[in-house]
């Protein structure tokens, strides 16, 4: 153990800290980053990334997206309607794009691109709104990370899903009035 700014802080080991990692995703109602959880356990951010993956490996639905980790409990996964579009779009159109999706009440759940070496290349974005498309912009700029469609010329597919099929359709006609479809190029 060891003491910072009045806190004591104990060092979590192993199976413990993993326990514990699962119990605070469990309770979480916000993604929770792997740097708050390492400042807990007093461990490296790259021990947690560890510990998440050996989670993953026990079949914790476990997620990881742009704001954090996210345990995937069945009233986050319970959207009864799911469906894949084709998009198409430059860079800056990406906010526009999401808050397109967001706003007709759809979840974007991933993007996916097809690489010509890797293949399918499949990545979480798991924004439902508004305020969490921004945490995700604003991680892919502080981080200067380059978005996958920008692998593909601005071709790559999002999973949407929402509780409604009219949701769904509305977010879809929404993209095309746009010209983000890439079925209308």
């Amino acid at each position: 153990m060891h003491e910072k700014d009045g806190i004591v802080l104990k060092k979590l080991l192993g199976e413990e800290r993993r326990q514990k990692l699962l119990e605070l995703l469990k309770t979480a109602t916000e993604p929770i980053k792997g740097t708050d959880f390492a400042k807990k356990a007093g461990v490296s951010r790259q021990v947690i990334v560890g510990d998440m993956t050996l989670l993953k490996a026990r079949n914790e639905p476990i997620l990881a997206t742009s704001q954090g980790y996210i345990y995937m409990s069945q009233s986050n996964t319970d959207l009864a309607f799911e469906r894949q579009i084709a998009c198409v779009h430059t860079p800056s159109d990406a906010q526009e794009e999401l808050y397109t999706l967001v706003d007709a009440g759809v979840v974007v759940k991933n993007v996916t691109v097809e690489h010509p070496v890797y293949g399918e290349l499949t990545a979480s974005i798991m924004v439902a709104n508004r305020h969490e498309v921004d945490l995700f912009l604003s991680r892919v700029k502080e981080t200067g990370a380059s978005y996958l469609s920008e692998l593909t010329d601005g071709i790559h597919l999002h999973l949407i899903a929402a509780n409604t099929s009219e949701s769904l359709d509305a977010a879809i006609e929404g993209m095309r009035s746009k010209g983000f479809l890439a079925d209308d190029q």
